[in-house]
């Protein structure tokens, strides 16, 4: 579930940045600033709802599965 929670928040980034395409920087770093802010929402959003609606979900692994799968995309991103 952790691993899906950082999905889920990271499609919504793409989707928000990829949206328009703009030539002006200042549209450009204010897309990626409010598409970050909407991420960080959706994320704890995300975990909250978890841990409501699956009590018997360890709440250790369902942060070090988000950990994981945030490690494996910023590792990947070094990579290129």
């Amino acid at each position: 579930m952790g691993g899906a929670i950082a999905l889920g928040g990271s499609v919504i980034y793409a989707l928000m940045v990829t949206r328009g395409n703009s030539g002006d920087a200042k549209v450009t770093f204010r897309r990626h600033f409010r598409a970050e802010m909407v991420k960080v929402f959706i994320t704890a959003v995300l975990f909250i709802c978890a841990l409501v609606l699956f009590p018997s979900a360890a709440t250790v692994w369902l942060i070090l599965g988000f950990a994981v799968a945030t490690l494996a995309y910023w590792f990947s991103l070094l990579a290129v």
